[in-house]
Order: C-alpha cells, then sequence, then structure tokens
C-alpha cells in the first residue's frame, strides 16, 4: 500500500477512532505500519538533509495499534507479563547481542550489531547499528537512536505516548550519553555530542555555550561534536532566588575525549 494512502486512513482513524473497530482496512494498516517500523522501514523521525522530518501520522498509528489490541498473558520461563503488546524476538537473526532482561517491544527497530544490556526499549524506537544501550537505561516510544551511540548505565530518553508530546528525542550518530542523564520532550543531540554523568535537558531547559567569552544560548538542541555537563543557574520565585538545572557546553569533542568514550569492540564479537 502506498505511504500515501496509508496516512489518509490514520488521520481519518485518528478524527474518528471508533472506526477502528469496524472498518477492517483500518486495522490492516495499523498493523502494516507496525510490521515496518519494527523492520526499520517506516521511521516516527527520519533525518532530512541537517534537519529531521516529523512523520505525525506514524506516530498516531502506534497510538492507534493500543486501541486494536486486547490485554493478554505473555509468559517468559517463570516470568508472566499482562501487556496488550509482545515482545521483540529472534535476535540472533537481526545479529543483535541481546543479555538477559534487555526488554524490547515489537514495533521498535533494532539494527544488526546493537548491543542490549539489561533495558528497555519502547514501541517505535529506532537503534541504528553498532549502539550500545547499557544496563539500566530506558529507551522511551519512538525515539531516534542513531549508529554507534552509547546510552550509558540509568539514562533516559523521554517517549512521545505518555504523556503525548509532538516530537521524539533524537539522538545523532557517534554521541555519547552519561550515566543518569535525562533527556526527553523531544530534545535533538547533534552528531558527535559528549553528555557527562547526570546531565538533564528537557524541552524548557537552559543550554548554555560557555565555551567562548560570549555566552550562547540553545534550546531543545546540542549542537554536534558539543561536550556538555551539568550546571544551575538562579532563578527568583515569589518565596525567594533558587538554582535551577541548567547544561553546559564548555566545549568541542577532541581525541582524548573520544579516548574515554569509544565504543569496546569486543563486546560487539559474535
Amino acid at each position: 500500500m502506498k505511504i500515501v494512502e496509508l496516512q489518509k486512513i490514520i488521520e481519518k482513524a485518528w478524527n474518528d477512532k471508533k472506526i477502528i473497530h469496524t472498518d477492517k482496512n483500518v486495522k490492516t494498516s495499523i498493523e502494516y505500519i507496525i510490521e515496518k517500523l519494527d523492520q526499520g522501514e517506516l521511521r516516527i523521525a527520519e533525518p532530512n538533509g541537517k534537519e529531521w522530518k516529523l512523520n505525525d501520522w506514524i506516530r498516531k498509528a502506534v497510538l492507534l495499534y493500543f486501541g486494536i489490541l486486547e490485554n493478554k498473558k505473555i509468559k517468559s520461563g517463570e516470568l508472566e507479563f499482562y501487556d496488550k503488546i509482545k515482545l521483540k524476538s529472534h535476535y540472533d537473526k537481526l545479529e543483535v547481542r541481546a543479555v538477559p532482561n534487555a526488554i524490547v517491544r515489537y514495533g521498535a527497530f533494532i539494527n544488526k550489531g546493537v548491543v542490549l544490556m539489561p533495558s528497555y526499549v519502547n514501541i517505535g524506537a529506532y537503534i541504528d547499528s553498532g549502539s550500545m544501550i547499557d544496563i539500566g537505561s530506558c529507551v522511551g516510544s519512538c525515539a531516534q537512536i542513531g549508529k554507534n551511540v552509547h546510552l550509558s548505565a540509568g539514562a533516559i530518553l523521554g517517549g512521545v505516548l505518555e504523556p503525548i508530546q509532538a516530537s521524539p528525542v533524537i539522538i545523532e550518530d557517534d554521541v555519547f550519553i552519561g550515566a543518569n542523564s535525562v533527556i526527553v520532550e523531544g530534545v535533538r543531540i547533534g552528531k558527535g555530542a559528549v553528555l557527562g554523568a547526570n546531565v538533564s535537558i528537557t524541552g524548557s531547559t537552559k543550554i548554555f555555550d560557555v565555551s567562548n567569552k560570549e555566552v550562547k544560548e540553545y534550546k531543545s538542541y546540542i549542537p554536534p561534536n558539543s561536550v556538555v555537563i551539568p550546571g544551575t543557574i538562579p532563578k527568583k520565585f515569589p518565596a525567594g532566588q533558587y538554582n535551577v538545572s541548567c547544561a553546559l557546553i564548555i566545549g568541542e569533542r577532541k581525541d582524548s575525549t573520544n579516548a574515554k568514550v569509544a565504543l569496546n569492540n569486543l563486546l560487539r564479537i559474535n
């Protein structure tokens, strides 16, 4: 089915959600879209030159998918779950190394060469080749991760389903996200950027480039090859002045930085 036709069907169903239970063509179209998301042939967002194109109608299809499914038992050995969406499987055929307790929902694309430590990846996410999703990390619904990205232990990428956000989190190629960092609300991290531990960036977080004599401010975006650490700035409230979180760009990635954050190829040997 052509993309234009699929988009029309989804937009119609989004505006009249009752038809997902009465129109078989709608149900078939939704299932087809989720299958293509799972295979990486469709994406919630995709590179478009230096910018990114958002396919919001596909995000809507993901939300509608929950409406056509019923909860059921899912067994994994002695473990039992009760959910609507099945888990991804056949990692051997995908050439993905999935350590026990790595959980990926069906409808998320994991490219070959990815290593999944005990972590969670939600539906609609896209993780490109060579990336490492470390212990305790969470890749939220529809988040986009490029090639050779390291998502360190405990790092969280926000999703777009609950609460509903228009744009997904986007992590471009060769990015390093430090331990316990939190990236949410459609924030985009440019290629090659390095975020230190505990960096938290939301759609409203102030991002200051303090690497030159004059400060430069960004919003919801970290430029390529930036080195970022957590910081604070004073803010006045009715009850007084307090420090609130911000992100500080302190320089650009160098060879010495690369040595510290390089992915270990030994971990990727089959």
